[in-house]
């Protein structure tokens, strides 16, 4: 199911800077944070699951959101008020997966002494919710203003 433009629109933008920019952002932002305050744990994460996480979540919603038919969301609905409740939705998300992830893989022999699995439920799902709201914002169309018939 395409999303139906009118003949001669432009073709809707590239989802791959949204992807970049979701990893970039977060890594840089992340692992400088922990380089300056010699956290090599919070430099580790902002590669690895910060930065991965923003760009799962921008790369999944952003084909979705590309994919959708126009006529999903409500004209009326604000813009910022559907970005929220998708961040929301992908912080819920990111914290299910983290806190399976951090209940099961210290299971996992090699990694059963490691501190990164008990970081999962707070990197997840704050990454989660940014990259979703920002992604959201970026990629669903402002509701069209009424137009007031002046007399």
């Amino acid at each position: 199911m395409t999303q139906t433009k009118a003949p001669g629109a432009p073709p809707p933008p590239a989802l791959w800077p949204d992807v970049l920019a979701a990893y970039a952002m977060p890594a840089l932002t992340a692992g400088l944070a922990g380089a300056l305050t010699r956290q090599p744990q919070l430099v580790a994460a902002a590669l690895t699951t910060i930065s991965g996480t923003s760009a799962l979540v921008a790369a999944v919603l952003g084909a979705v959101l590309r994919r959708r038919p126009a006529r999903i969301r409500p004209a009326r609905t604000p813009r910022a008020l559907a970005a929220a409740g998708l961040g929301l939705a992908g912080a819920a998300l990111g914290l299910a997966a983290g806190l399976a992830a951090a209940h099961w893989l210290p299971q996992v022999p090699a990694l059963s002494d490691s501190p990164w699995p008990r970081r999962l439920p707070a990197d997840l799902p704050v990454s989660a919710a940014i990259a979703a709201t920002v992604t959201a914002w970026r990629r669903l169309p402002a509701a069209p203003r009424p137009v007031r018939n002046t007399p």
